[in-house]
């Protein structure tokens, strides 16, 4: 009976019934953010899951065990980081938050066979909000608040980072991803010579086409300028169905797509082509994603 009594579950749950406030437990054993800045190195490092407080948050066994079978190469990759983005999509994302520090190792690690898979789910927690939204204005938003701008003092250390990656990475997908990370914190943080840098990538014809095709998002994300005839035409080039379904492993088309339309194919219809009609049955959860013909 004594060791229920000092949980902390327990405790706070007692705390709140007697009418505390939620705030009075932050930075505590609750409060995600401050779990996970007190993971030790050699925690994230070493994959010493059993070390990390699972427990205390809703379906945390269930991330713990993705996370696991990720790291190991299970070959159930939509399994395994569906429960991820599937917990965010939910509105449930501290749990998911636990699993960041370990999935940005593993995207991180050239080796491992599915790193663009963890990268594909390392940004549902900030982005849980605007699944779904395809919008110029809105696509590139994340959980955060812009207006606090102490949250954005790093972002020109984060832009040099993806870039300097950038410049040395492969693999077309995570290209791709880091320039739409650049164009995430620059969205965030405006920065106008990153703006005019990503309209040169998706200029660029020596770049790959899957980033090519995500700086021309990026850069209508930054931009209110009306797309200039180039970038309709690379678009509509560079579009295949196989780059479609290589670029929906990205968070960002993840998000946004529907059951018959895929992320990039959404983006291009509500950035590009505003008054293109929908697909019948884009929203239904039901139907299996049929890609159009090219």
């Amino acid at each position: 009976m004594g060791e229920w009594r000092t949980d902390p579950t327990f405790a706070m749950c007692r705390a709140l019934v007697d009418g505390a406030d939620l705030s009075s437990f932050v930075g505590g054993p609750f409060d995600v953010r401050a779990v996970v800045a007190g993971l030790r190195p050699e925690v994230k490092d070493g994959f010493l899951l059993d070390e990390v407080p699972w427990e205390r948050f809703p379906c945390g066994d269930d991330v713990r065990e993705a996370v696991r079978l990720l790291h190991g190469g299970d070959p159930a990759l939509r399994t395994r980081t569906g429960v991820v983005s599937g917990m965010c999509a939910n509105d449930m994302r501290a749990a998911p938050v636990l699993a960041v520090p370990f999935l940005i190792r593993i995207a991180a690690d050239g080796r491992h066979p599915y790193r663009a898979h963890a990268l594909s789910v390392v940004a549902s927690p900030a982005r849980a909000r605007h699944f779904g939204v395809a919008s110029r204005a809105e696509m590139l938003l994340h959980r955060a608040d812009a207006r606090s701008g102490s949250l954005y003092d790093g972002y020109g250390e984060v832009r040099a980072a993806f870039r300097v990656r950038l410049a040395v990475e492969q693999d077309p997908t995570v290209r791709a991803a880091l320039l739409l990370g650049v164009a995430e914190a620059t969205r965030a943080h405006p920065h106008p010579p990153t703006t005019a840098w990503m309209e040169e990538q998706w200029q660029e014809a020596t770049q790959v086409p899957e980033a090519r095709l995500a700086a021309a998002i990026g850069w209508l994300c930054l931009t209110d300028d009306p797309a200039p005839d180039g970038l309709h035409a690379a678009v509509d080039d560079l579009a295949t169905d196989a780059r479609v379904r290589s670029m929906d492993t990205l968070p960002w088309m993840a998000a946004v797509g529907g059951s018959r339309e895929p992320g990039l194919r959404r983006c291009i219809r509500e950035m590009l082509h505003p008054g293109r009609a929908e697909p019948a049955g884009h929203d239904d959860p039901w139907a299996p994603w049929t890609p159009a013909s090219r």
